[in-house]
């Protein structure tokens, strides 16, 4: 096992706190320190993090992968659509030195809602029963990866999050 696979959650929690302190740097370098961050207590409406900048509110789900990752989807909660320019940010990132980057976008243009998810199709547990069947996630919805837009940088990222047109 590596320290990737035994430490996953801290890992998870490093490139949040990595992620935020871009943003952050973005805002003091370029927007006058006027980003704000928030964390809801729990995650079950599919964000992980508030983001307010230029007006513009974000709730934000995270998602991560190490670079040269196979992963050709991600597992989103329906509910993310019902908020303010919610969006997916999926974050790759180098196994070895733990920088940021590329990042995938899923959402719409800042100020307007994601599109509804009834299209997607409906995620299944990764687990089966005793049985071996895989019940259906009926919040849960698959995007795959063509959906997401590649982003090179932090400052691109923070321009998609966060510029009205």
């Amino acid at each position: 096992m590596t320290q990737h696979s035994e430490n996953s959650s801290y890992r998870e929690k490093l490139i949040e706190h990595l992620f935020v302190a871009e943003l952050l740097k973005q805002s003091w370098l370029h927007h006058r320190c006027e980003l704000d961050i928030a964390k809801p207590e729990v995650d079950s409406t599919g964000y992980d993090l508030i983001g307010e900048s230029n007006g513009v509110i974000r709730h934000i789900q995270l998602k991560t992968a190490k670079i040269g990752s196979t992963t050709k989807n991600q597992k989103i909660h329906i509910k993310l659509a019902e908020k303010p320019s919610g969006c997916v940010v999926w974050i790759y990132f180098n196994e070895e030195s733990m920088e940021l980057g590329p990042f995938y976008f899923y959402g719409a243009n800042a100020g307007s809602q994601i599109h509804n998810f009834s299209e997607l199709k409906v995620a299944k547990h990764t687990k089966g029963n005793k049985s071996g069947f895989k019940a259906e996630r009926a919040n849960i919805r698959v995007i795959p990866k063509h959906h997401f837009t590649k982003i090179e940088s932090i400052e691109e990222i923070y321009n998609q999050l966060f510029r009205t047109k």
